[in-house]
């Protein structure tokens, strides 16, 4: 099967996974740019900044049209995000990879755990703690620069727990985040960006995209319970698969 083909396929996932979930764009993008399509660690970390950046600002808009996005929240954690998110993406290259894959795994398998004990939040969630708030998006950012992740596998049940959002909420506002922070981690790789094929690379972005459109629908027909369950379990699958794989 020729890259291309890999790469629309995979694309289609990934931006299903954004616009349904508010998340897990990365955190499959990232594999599926290193185990289908050859890209080194560093490579696809930025390739799947590249990718997620341009498919949550799309998913963005369609979420914050049916008023899902909490713009306040959801700039403060960005906001609190970006100056660890440059540092974390100029520490990135001098990782070692199998370090770098087993970390991803790892924060992958927290979150999802993390998402599986945690009951949605009712329609009256508690107030946003600010400092928490700030808090838990400075840790995103780390994240996101570091380990090429736009932090929405993190953010949503950040937002659900510590904010007490709503899930269809999180997912809108998430995907503000993750914005925002993968801006901030491409600002420090200028230099692998260019290095990029993009002839993979551009395939991939656009069947995100149209990927992330269609799941905006999808996730409407489901509800908050399912989708959390939903983005636990592939988050989880996913972490094993990486841990494995990092170890042996």
């Amino acid at each position: 099967m020729s890259a291309v083909v890999l790469a629309l396929a995979a694309g289609a996932v990934i931006g299903v996974a954004l616009g349904a979930l508010g998340g897990g764009g990365s955190v499959l993008a990232v594999p599926a740019l290193i185990y289908l399509l050859g890209f080194s660690p560093v490579g696809a970390t930025t390739a799947g900044l590249v990718i997620v950046t341009l498919t949550s600002a799309t998913a963005l808009l369609a979420h914050a049209r049916d008023g899902h996005v909490r713009w306040r929240t959801g700039l403060l954690f960005a906001a609190a995000g970006i100056g660890p998110a440059m540092l974390g993406g100029a520490l990135a290259a001098r990782v070692p990879a199998a370090v770098l894959t087993g970390a991803f795994a790892l924060v992958a398998a927290a979150a999802a755990l993390r998402m599986m004990r945690s009951a949605p939040a009712a329609a009256g969630a508690v107030p946003v703690r600010q400092a928490r708030a700030a808090g838990a998006g400075a840790g995103l950012g780390a994240v996101t620069g570091v380990l090429g992740v736009g932090g929405g596998f993190l953010a949503v049940p950040a937002l659900v727990g510590v904010v007490g959002m709503r899930m269809r909420n999180a997912v809108g506002t998430s995907l503000l985040v993750i914005t925002v922070n993968s801006v901030a981690a491409l600002a420090t790789r200028a230099a692998t960006v260019q290095q990029l094929d993009w002839a993979v690379v551009g395939p991939f972005v656009g069947a995100a995209i149209l990927g992330a459109w269609d799941a905006k629908r999808l996730a409407a027909k489901v509800t908050g319970d399912t989708l959390q369950r939903i983005f636990a379990g592939v988050l989880l699958a996913v972490a094993a698969f990486m841990l494995i794989d990092a170890l042996l």
